[in-house]
């Protein structure tokens, strides 16, 4: 599932192709999670002011509304100037004077959405129940710390719910627990301000990395032209149960917590 570096490389990937970009024609394939919420010709002829992100969403400014795309389990986005005919997969393109953005997501759970503002409905459902950006300045550890102590599930299930803080997927939340060296079981509200500051710090890297390395490619992830990511190499933890543990050499062990899959390691990670 992309997670928010997969969708920050997407949106780095297309921000400068299409700025500018003035819309001639939108397609529709199947059906997606939510409607379009526009007549697709009343995008004729709107121009393409910035290409932003909050969490998993992309955000596509044009001169009047924005949409928002979400890749949902599967989805990727590409852009090109002579694309070639819309495969079953392709539910979605906005063909543009500089070239074609296509949705392909064969699993449909991704999303296109017209607002016509950022801070009106849909946009405002969608994206006002979405926690700090972990990259920006926003994410500071006291606040990080104070939201832990008032959640008593587990942590990592906390780094997922997105509402304490946005995007950090099954994969990151892995790494960044065995980084900051806390059990994946261990319940939020018990952590100390010591070991906060710790998977702060952990969440932040392990983010940034991924970002550098072009995200995760586990499945069909690539980027808008075509770059396949090459985070998960670099794993500690996830994906590796029984293998031995890169710092200590105990066999890492993989559990289900929300029916997601987690891995640490018993020795390195603490209760």
């Amino acid at each position: 599932m992309p997670e928010l570096p997969e969708v920050e490389v997407t949106r780095r990937s297309v921000e400068q192709r299409l700025l500018g970009a003035q819309v001639q024609g939108v397609r529709l394939g199947k059906p997606l999670r939510w409607p379009l919420g526009i007549a697709p010709e009343a995008l004729h002829g709107r121009t393409v002011r910035s290409v932003g992100r909050r969490g998993k969403y992309l955000l596509l400014h044009f001169d009047r509304g924005v949409l928002l795309v979400h890749l949902g389990m599967s989805g990727s986005l590409s852009f090109r100037t002579d694309p070639p005919p819309p495969h079953v997969h392709d539910h979605f393109d906005l063909v543009t004077t500089l070239g074609v953005l296509r949705l392909h997501d064969p699993r449909r759970f991704g999303a296109v959405v017209w607002s016509d503002d950022i801070d009106t409905e849909p946009a405002r459902k969608l994206l006002g129940g979405l926690g700090t950006e972990p990259l920006g300045e926003d994410f500071g550890p006291e606040a990080f710390h104070a939201a832990l102590k008032r959640r008593h599930a587990p942590i990592k299930q906390v780094l997922l719910a997105g509402d304490v803080v946005v995007g950090v997927g099954n994969i990151y939340a892995s790494e960044a627990l065995f980084r900051a060296g806390i059990r994946p079981t261990t319940r939020a509200s018990r952590l100390s301000r010591p070991r906060a500051d710790r998977l702060h710090l952990a969440v932040r890297e392990v983010l940034q990395r991924a970002v550098d390395r072009g995200g995760s490619t586990l499945r069909n992830f690539s980027s808008a032209t075509g770059e396949s990511g090459h985070f998960q190499a670099e794993a500690a933890v996830y994906g590796r149960q029984g293998q031995p543990c890169l710092v200590c050499g105990t066999p890492v062990r993989q559990l289900r917590q929300g029916q997601r899959s987690t891995f640490f390691c018993p020795v390195c990670q603490k209760p």
